[in-house]
């Protein structure tokens, strides 16, 4: 629900499978139809052989030969086609659908001066400045689903996401904000995020960023900082790949899993362009044949945020890419898969601060669902590379006091260090809040 977990390249197949499973159940319909019409068109042929010369046949073989074809055909007329528009899962190679067409839905009152609003209230709460110790003020979103997970272990990965995301914050002095309820039922799945966004902005006009992450992605670099002097003329900053997104208009070049949105305007107003997609029914359906149709690799399902997004920048580029910060010099989203099983030489070889393949600053579990009823992949192999995840950013937290885990699976923790003599040298030397993320050399 507060997850995407359809993204990444590695997102996407459980919905392959099954569009290939409709795919193959159509191929086989359509096989019998054939194997039926030649049945009978040898039919005809032998009755024509037979009959051949006789012009005399009587009205009752007339009659029986029509009672024939009309059972054949009202045989043939059951057996659905793929070109049959009740299916869903072969859309129009072009569909002209205007969604805003088919729907009033709105975030909420339309707003056009939000920039000179919040530049007033600023400079009447002073108490509330929107740069504290020389760095913009951030403010971390996440959640979950209002009920309990479907899996009870899911509820206790959750617990270890948000511990994590709470350490990293609370080390680099960002504010954070866990949210577990629905403020619009329209938007629900992945679209959840939107309508929260969107009220964090008008009320923490101190905010000057709001930072999006899904609840199963972990920061795994806990001493990399996000590199905000270099986004001063941008808006989005979001992880992906500038060659997937304009060359190929792949559904998978950006991850909406993980990013940031300047409180501004300009972001009120691509989240007024991009919530219309997500209200669930007719309209979610609709908009996912137009994203279906436009983007590449996509399967057919309903809208999604990212593929939506995705849309809405290549759709309107000269209106919204000007401001749009395409990440990928450090892992803002790094897909599971390639790294829980390299933390070891991680450790080995390089050090936190780097947030690249060497250290990733963030691991992303997109397929893993694990507050769901089901997932991409293996429930068992998820869960033990979610814990080598968190332990691995824990023991960077647990070395300020001096411990680390035992191993990258274990719960259990041991002494590094001995502090019972020079107190305050131990602090100076590892406090994480007083060293400074390295940068690529």
């Amino acid at each position: 629900m507060f997850q995407d977990g359809s993204r990444s390249s590695g997102g996407g197949g459980g919905r392959g499978l099954g569009l290939l499973r409709c795919w193959q159940i159509q191929n086989t319909l359509t096989t019998i139809k054939f194997v039926i019409l030649c049945g009978f068109v040898t039919i005809l042929v032998l009755l024509g052989t037979t009959s051949f010369g006789d012009f005399g046949s009587s009205n009752a073989d007339d009659a029986d030969n029509q009672s024939l074809v009309n059972e054949t055909n009202s045989i043939l007329a059951e057996i659905p086609s793929p070109s049959d528009p009740e299916n869903v899962n072969e859309p129009p190679p072009e569909v002209e659908i205007n969604v805003n067409a088919t729907t009033t839905y709105t975030l909420g009152p339309k707003i056009t001066d939000w920039d000179s609003q919040r530049k007033v209230w600023l400079n009447q709460n002073p108490e509330f400045p929107s740069i504290v110790n020389g760095k913009a003020r951030i403010l971390l979103l996440t959640g979950s689903p209002p009920g309990p997970c479907d899996k009870p272990i899911g509820d206790y990965y959750l617990l270890k996401s948000v511990k994590n995301k709470i350490d990293y914050c609370r080390l680099h002095g960002i504010e954070i904000v866990y949210n577990m309820a629905h403020l619009d039922e329209e938007l629900s799945g992945y679209w959840t995020k939107l309508p929260m966004i969107r009220k964090l902005m008008l009320s923490h006009p101190e905010v000057e960023w709001i930072w999006w992450m899904d609840s199963d992605a972990l920061f795994t670099d806990i001493l990399f900082e996000v590199p905000l002097s270099r986004y001063e003329k941008h808006n989005l900053v979001i992880h992906g790949y500038p060659d997937l997104l304009f060359n190929e208009k792949s559904w998978v070049a950006l991850n909406t899993g993980v990013f940031l949105l300047r409180n501004c305007q300009w972001s009120l107003d691509l989240l007024d362009a991009w919530a219309p997609m997500g209200p669930k029914g007719r309209v979610r359906d609709e908009a996912g044949k137009i994203l279906t149709g436009y983007l590449k690799g996509r399967p057919a399902f309903e809208a999604d945020d990212q593929s939506a997004l995705i849309y809405i920048l290549l759709s309107q580029k000269e209106t919204w890419m000007e401001k749009v910060y395409v990440e990928n010099q450090y892992y803002l989203h790094g897909f599971w898969e390639g790294l829980v099983d390299r933390y070891e030489e991680m450790v080995e070889k390089y050090h936190p601060g780097l947030g690249d393949e060497r250290w990733p600053f963030v691991t992303h579990f997109v397929g893993c669902k694990p507050c769901g009823s089901y997932a991409d992949y293996a429930v068992e192999r998820c869960f033990k590379s979610m814990e080598r995840a968190f332990n691995f950013a824990d023991d960077q937290v647990l070395e300020v006091y001096g411990f680390r885990h035992r191993g990258l699976l274990s719960t259990k923790v041991k002494r590094i260090r001995n502090e019972t003599v020079s107190l305050l040298e131990f602090v100076d030397k590892f406090d994480i809040r007083r060293k400074h993320a390295e940068t690529k050399p």
